[in-house]
């Protein structure tokens, strides 16, 4: 017998729980899929060979980019930070505000989001296309597990290598702070150097680097989860690009505050 139609006023609510239902499942999904790749990483066999490719992929292809956008950020954060504390006489903290801030947040972020944007898209398109040609099909056909071929070694790549550029865009970041000061705000460079020394302490870095290693690994589980599911044909492949991208972004933001709100609790 056919279940009696929902009074128009429920209509609503019933749209309500349907989205809220297939974002559950989404969740699920999700996690169940970054359990068995991170039980791929940990049980052989292992293809150091597609590893070492990725580390080159994810990694040493991706310094350009995150070398210029830390440059330039600690470049505005200097001026930004000295005209803001002008107002309070106290431009002097700059270096200070300078290095903490690009080591705990936007060193860790942005690097992540620049792999966002450019990782998470390559892996997404890669996969996707290997899905929509049957390779993936023939790979199974072959006893080839693709968790293993394709998904652990970008899963671990990433979990390797963002913290790497991370600690790289921190240097950087740093430097284009120290160049502006002292170049165009008449910083002495020696004591900006030893401000920003004295300042930072070793949890301060650490801290940023167990956050690249976080974002590293979200950057690659949505490339790599929204690749493997892309149905659809060279559209999907498009829509997986996309949806990786975004979603990997959305992620970083969450897992940012999370983390930094742990931290702060220290």
């Amino acid at each position: 017998m056919d279940a009696a139609p929902l009074p128009a006023a429920l209509t609503p609510f019933r749209a309500v729980g349907r989205a809220v239902l297939g974002l559950l499942i989404q969740v699920g999904s999700v996690v169940l899929f970054a359990a068995r790749g991170v039980l791929a990483m940990l049980k052989p066999p292992w293809f150091f060979g597609q590893f070492v490719r990725q580390l080159q992929t994810i990694g040493y292809f991706s310094l350009p980019v995150v070398g210029l956008t830390a440059v330039f950020t600690g470049a505005a954060l200097a001026l930004n930070i000295y005209t803001g504390g002008g107002r309070f006489n106290a431009e002097q903290i700059m270096p200070q505000i300078v290095a903490l801030g690009i080591t705990r947040e936007l060193g860790p972020v942005l690097a992540a989001l620049m792999l966002a944007g450019r990782v998470s898209a390559a892996i997404a398109a890669e996969i996707g296309a290997m899905r929509a040609t049957e390779q993936i099909d023939a790979m199974q056909t072959l006893s080839t597990d693709p968790f293993h071929y394709l998904i652990a070694p970008r899963l671990a790549a990433a979990l390797v290598t963002l913290p790497l550029l991370t600690m790289t865009a921190d240097i950087i970041g740093v430097a284009g702070g120290w160049f502006v000061a002292t170049k165009a705000l008449a910083f002495n460079p020696t004591v900006y150097v030893r401000n920003t020394w004295d300042f930072l302490q070793s949890w301060d870095v650490v801290s940023g680097l167990i956050k690249a290693a976080v974002f590293g690994f979200i950057v690659a589980l949505m490339g790599c989860y929204h690749g493997l599911n892309a149905t659809g044909g060279a559209r999907g492949v498009g829509r997986a690009t996309t949806h990786a991208v975004v979603s990997a972004a959305i992620l970083i933001f969450a897992a940012d505050y999370l983390l930094t709100s742990l931290f702060t609790h220290r």
